[in-house]
């Protein structure tokens, strides 16, 4: 097996690991927790457990990148790392603030809680269907 073949198998097993660990976190893992857990309980899961998905989600992106770096796909999966990032040190720490506020009765802070939440929804949306495409190029 020659270099360029083993980058191409690497390169694939890592955009194929970060698509379904996206997937699943997302589809599965998340709807689960907030529909068999009371809500204190799920919302704080999930507050503990997001840190941990972006860190690990960043990494897989950013491998998945380097491998492919002399690629279009190479530059896209960095965006997707820089945006498990920015979601990650930016956007989680104000919603869990205005979370907070919204929770203790700060009527002012429910709806930057909706417009951060529901900007981090659409960013991640737009990293799986990034990945996406990405993992069809690489298998076409």
């Amino acid at each position: 097996m020659d270099s360029e073949s083993i980058i191409h198998f690497a390169s694939l097993f890592s955009v194929a690991l970060l698509l379904g660990s996206m997937g699943f976190f997302a589809l599965i893992m998340t709807p689960l927790v907030f529909t068999e857990l009371p809500a204190k309980t799920a919302g704080a899961f999930i507050r503990r457990a997001f840190p941990v998905y972006s860190r690990a989600m960043a990494a897989l992106a950013l491998i998945a990148g380097g491998l492919l770096w002399q690629r279009p796909e190479g530059w896209a999966l960095l965006g997707v790392f820089a945006l498990f990032i920015f979601g990650w040190v930016v956007l989680m720490p104000r919603i869990n603030r205005y979370r907070d506020r919204a929770l203790a009765g700060d009527k002012g802070a429910e709806r930057p809680f909706y417009l951060l939440h529901k900007t981090s929804v659409l960013l991640h949306s737009l990293q799986f269907l990034t990945v996406i495409a990405i993992y069809t190029r690489l298998i076409a």
